[in-house]
């Protein structure tokens, strides 16, 4: 008997010291330091993202051969990776047209020397393929509801839904401005969700992005508001826009979601958020405290800390504060286009972007210390990277990168 407690003891012991021999190797290697590519990965969970609009494509891209172009997209590519960039809000619709082959668009006028040509490859492919090659995400930028930015109608491809659109009346000439799909129509809305559905269907994007292209005027809807009326006499015009485009956002989000819940949906309305509610009309602030709307919010911060109307500091602040569930993330977009120029509606503060050198960098850094902070994105490529940039331009490029090295 006293053998078998003997030997019992002895294995009870040897089962601890096994069982703690275990703890302190994980413990080690727990502890163990990250790698190089681990260590960039840490340093890379805030988004970092760059817009390249349809001004840049045009630049790179148009009239360009299919070997010149792809060696254009691969170094727009490895400018961002080696400038610490690694989100890329690609604008892939800007007119009522695309970058890449589509059953429901006309090939972009930006890439085409004539809307609606056969595309000489497919350009939003090349993106993606080289972009995720170096762990850089892609986001489809679309303006839902722009046709052209003026009212010239003879460049429009016969194959573009915008003539159907003009011709049934859910699309407008708007002197002065433009030429609109009606946010009101279920025509309209329905050929969005189409062009995101095709999108999603065809190409592994990273997520889907609107800018602030919303509203385009007080009257497009006039006669789908007095049928709104008829069911409810109490309804204003505001809150109908407001409606419209929140039913838009809505439906954007679930539709991105049941292709595959990984991928994010996000818009940049305006800065100041009264222009949101009395131009624009999109209702940030139901989409900052309500979910199945958006995963972010890209407000254009585009103003400077000197600004007096809506000074940069305040501002971010009232942006963060305004995002009351964990769903929604912010992502400040900075204006890197105002460096060198003088800010006319910032009054005091109009020399600001001037006299600089470190605002964007500064910028991010008071970004950071907010509790909705995800990230921080810039207007635009060229502002950056583009020719013939300025000594200032270097000097805050060089400051940015060293707020890129600190940690968040």
């Amino acid at each position: 008997m006293n053998k078998f407690v003997r030997y019992f003891s002895l294995f009870l012991l040897l089962s601890f010291f096994l069982l703690a021999s275990k703890t302190i190797f994980k413990e080690k290697k727990e502890k163990t330091p990250l790698k190089n590519e681990e260590i960039i990965q840490e340093e890379q969970e805030e988004k970092r993202a760059l817009f390249f609009s349809y001004i840049e494509i045009s630049h790179y891209l148009q009239n360009k051969s299919e070997s010149d172009a792809k060696k254009n997209i691969q170094s727009v590519i490895n400018t961002m990776k080696e400038n610490g960039f690694n989100m890329l809000l690609l604008q892939v619709r800007s007119f009522s047209d695309a970058i890449y082959p589509s059953n429901l668009f006309p090939s972009s006028k930006s890439i085409v020397n004539q809307e609606g040509d056969t595309l000489p490859f497919d350009y939003l492919k090349t993106f993606l393929d080289i972009a995720h090659h170096d762990q850089i995400e892609v986001h489809a930028w679309i303006n839902p509801y722009r046709i052209r930015n003026s009212v010239d109608t003879q460049n429009i491809s016969k194959t573009n839904p915008a003539i159907e659109a003009l011709q049934k009346g859910y699309a407008k000439e708007i002197s002065g401005k433009g030429i609109y799909y009606n946010p009101a129509r279920e025509e309209t809305k329905q050929l969005i969700l189409n062009g995101i559905s095709e999108l999603l269907d065809n190409y592994p994007l990273d997520g889907i992005h609107f800018d602030d292209y919303f509203y385009p005027d007080l009257e497009i809807d006039n006669l789908e508001y007095e049928d709104a009326k008829k069911m409810n006499e109490n309804l204003t015009h505001d809150d109908f826009r407001l409606s419209q485009v929140s039913d838009l956002i809505k439906r954007v989000y679930h539709l991105v979601k049941s292709k595959n819940k990984d991928l994010v949906f996000g818009i940049s309305p305006a800065g100041n958020n009264d222009n949101n509610y009395t131009s624009n009309f999109v209702d940030t602030k139901r989409f900052a405290k309500e979910k199945g709307f958006v995963d972010y919010l890209m407000p254009q911060i585009y103003f400077g800390f000197e600004n007096e109307t809506r000074p940069f500091l305040t501002t971010v602040k009232e942006w963060n504060d305004l995002i009351e569930i964990e769903d929604v993330k912010l992502i400040p977009a900075l204006a890197f286009y105002k460096i060198g120029k003088e800010d006319t509606y910032a009054l005091s503060g109009k020399d600001e972007w001037l006299d600089g050198g470190d605002i964007i960098k500064k910028e991010v850094i008071a970004s950071r210390q907010l509790s909705r902070y995800d990230g921080f994105s810039l207007f635009r490529y060229d502002s950056l990277f583009g020719d013939n940039q300025t000594a200032l331009v270097s000097l805050e490029l060089e400051n940015l990168k060293d707020a890129l090295q600190e940690k968040k």
